[in-house]
């Protein structure tokens, strides 16, 4: 009975997902994410699916490890290495300003302070020529320096280093021979690119988080190995693919949004299978809500990330899934502001305490708890009945909520419950609205694919706030970032700088550049995978000439400088509806990415959890306003047959989620257990 895992760790849950290849079979569970100890999470979710580890041969693990580290500043003590004269390239960052009208603007301070900050005397110049050379009593000097500093970690960034990695790499070699502890890591392993303040940032945030994904990945692997784990153990890449462990320990950065990309995997599969053109992919977790466009089955990756937001954070330059990222979570809080006013987020009560009515001593009201009071929530069977919700514990934190914004009486919790939602609803709202509105496309056109423990608890007052006609909410969705990881394949990405006009002679350098890529990306990943067939993408970033930011196009090689022209032409003219035709592109930089197919999970075996199937009566849930209290069906969706259909007010639960659908609406089982909710024409 071998088993295919995935286990996906969240800010509240830890999920498990796994694949039973014998009887074609999914087993879901879920655990509160221990974060003392994330390991124990997993194993106790292995326990609780009673999948023996021993009958496992291949687990993929998606992490907020990395990004978590990031933002609450609980890395390494860091050290960075630089060119003499470049110790500030992470101070100086860019000389825009993101919010010019905040008074008191500040970007956030850098990863590694300036006491840590050492210079070594090298130089390379634009050219990749070596006009100073590594003196090995520098390199001496430097470690010794950098050992009486008590450092865990180093990040080396040599000027142009981009354009000849030799001397960094030298150096690397050098200083780990001299400092055998400490975790050592340096640019040009993470991107060969010109970027300056960016390619210093990444190999910063590289090193800072290295020694606890280090130590957590070797902690993982043994932990697992007692309990006679002995098969492949890859780790959710954010540019939606998998990466070896080896590779996951060089290059931590790549895990920084690992966990919610695998939700835009699988809503990608799904709407590959369902021949759905559009679709924007949104998860709700207990912490956070996410987004992401995908377009013909596929998804945009981008190569900036910016930790803590564009307008204070920093950039990494990383592949990272396109995906915009609110604080509105089941765990996020609702409190009244220093204005006076309800506020929901980005602030979450997590797994501990977690939202009141889990009755782990949380005290601040939820939006869990508002759907709780308004009867969207069934006390009984949350999460099939293994925690039983405490009703009169949320009733009175929302009451007290209440009270403080004058909101008294019989149903003043469900008044401020129902703007609890509403407020929550305008955040995700607009992070939808930045996938699609600002990038010039239409919400309308698109279908709305829910997931996660709250998404389809929330999809139909999103849809309606968005105009969006259809929702489909996939089997599994409380689990469905583990589902996505069980159908990603393998996936490397190189890039490196190239600066052309693109003239007649373009296309031959451009051909040369590329299969020089192809072949450092297909040996980089025979190193951890078995190849069969290796599938590349190609893609370059282009702008016209006298421009200052690029866009990612996806070209063909045996194209001519006339057929990349007017791949560019289109893509501008569908992002900021015009091109000039006539106006001179150029090229800044040429990526491949690397694709291995592995084992996937089949879609169409994918069954809806199966536990005894529990009696639910009708009861009276709140649907906004304008539409108060009304009475409405219960169905339990492990019941619910292919072709079912019925129409609301309707909830339907299972095991990790709750659906729910509002009056006039209608919904149907579709043929890969899909439940498909169509919004009536009065509500778009």
């Amino acid at each position: 009975m071998p088993y295919a895992v995935a286990v996906d760790i969240g800010g509240t849950f830890t999920d498990l997902v796994a694949y039973d290849r014998d009887n074609r079979r999914l087993v879901c569970t879920k655990s509160p994410t221990t974060y003392e100890d994330f390991v124990k999470g997993i194993v106790d979710c292995f326990e609780k699916a009673d999948v023996p580890l021993a009958a496992t041969d291949l687990v993929n693990h998606g992490t907020t490890l990395v990004i978590n580290a990031l933002l609450q500043r609980k890395g390494a003590r860091t050290a960075l290495v630089t060119t003499k004269g470049f110790r500030d390239v992470l101070e100086i960052a860019r000389a825009n300003r993101p919010d010019p009208f905040d008074l008191h603007y500040s970007r956030d301070e850098p990863l590694i302070p300036r006491d840590l900050r050492f210079e070594i005397d090298e130089r390379i110049n634009a050219r990749g020529e070596i006009v100073r050379a590594l003196d090995p009593a520098d390199v001496r000097a430097l470690a010794t320096t950098i050992q009486a500093a008590g450092v865990q970690a180093v990040a080396i960034f040599l000027i142009n280093s981009y354009a000849n990695s030799a001397p960094e790499s030298e150096l690397a070699q050098q200083l780990r021979i001299l400092l055998p502890d400490v975790y050592i890591t340096c640019s040009t392993e993470l991107t060969r690119e010109w970027y300056e303040y960016e390619r210093s940032g990444t190999v910063a945030a590289n090193a800072y988080v290295g020694p606890e994904v280090d130590a957590y990945l070797r902690r993982l692997r043994d932990d697992l190995g007692t309990h006679g784990f002995r098969g492949a153990l890859n780790l959710m890449g954010s540019n939606g693919g998998l990466l070896s462990v080896e590779r996951a320990r060089r290059q931590p950065v790549a895990l920084v949004e690992s966990g919610p990309v695998g939700g835009c995997i699988g809503a990608a599969a799904f709407a590959k299978a369902l021949g759905l053109p559009n679709v924007i992919a949104f998860d709700m977790g207990g912490t956070t809500a996410k987004c992401a466009h995908v377009a013909q089955g596929s998804y945009a990756v981008e190569t900036t990330y910016y930790v803590g937001g564009y307008t204070r954070g920093f950039p990494i330059r990383s592949s990272v899934i396109d995906i915009v990222e609110v604080g509105s979570g089941g765990g996020s809080i609702a409190r009244v502001d220093a204005q006076g006013r309800l506020s929901v987020g980005p602030q979450s009560a997590g797994s501990t305490p977690g939202p009141v009515c889990y009755g782990r001593g949380g005290t601040q009201p939820t939006i869990t708890d508002a759907n709780l009071v308004l009867g969207r929530l069934n006390p009984r069977n949350f999460l099939g009945g293994e925690i039983d919700l405490d009703e009169d514990g949320a009733m009175r934190a929302l009451e007290l909520l209440g009270a403080s914004l004058s909101y008294t009486g019989s149903d003043g919790a469900a008044t401020v419950a129902d703007g609890v939602i509403a407020i929550a609803t305008l955040v995700m709202a607009d992070a939808i609205k930045q996938i699609s509105v600002k990038q010039g496309l239409d919400p309308r056109d698109f279908v709305l694919f829910c997931y996660g423990g709250g998404g389809p608890l929330h999809a139909s007052s999103l849809a309606r706030e968005l105009s969006i006609p259809e929702i489909i909410i996939p089997p599994e969705p409380g689990n469905f970032s583990a589902v996505g990881m069980l159908i990603s394949d393998a996936r490397l990405d190189f890039a490196t700088t190239f600066v052309r006009a693109l003239d007649d002679g373009a296309p031959d350098a451009i051909r040369a550049t590329i299969a020089q890529l192809e072949q450092e990306a297909f040996q980089a990943m025979a190193k951890d995978y078995p190849i069969e067939n290796v599938v590349f993408e190609r893609f370059a970033e282009m702008r016209y000439v006298g421009q200052r930011h690029n866009i990612k196009i996806g070209i063909d090689p045996s194209a001519d400088a006339r057929g990349l022209d007017a791949a560019f032409c289109d893509e501008y003219r569908r992002r900021y509806g015009h091109a000039d035709p006539g106006a001179k592109a150029e090229i800044q930089a040429l990526h491949v990415s690397a694709i291995v197919c592995t084992e996937h999970l089949p879609l169409s075996s994918m069954s809806v959890h199966q536990v005894e199937t529990p009696e639910l009566a009708p009861r009276k849930i709140h649907f906004g306003r304008y539409q108060g209290w009304q009475m409405a069906a219960c169905y339990w969706r492990g019941a619910l047959p292919v072709g079912f259909n019925a129409a609301g007010p309707a909830v339907i639960e299972e095991y990790g989620s709750t659906t729910l659908v509002w009056p006039g609406d209608t919904f149907e089982i579709g043929a890969l257990r899909e439940i498909r909710i169509r919004l009536g024409a009065s509500q778009i």
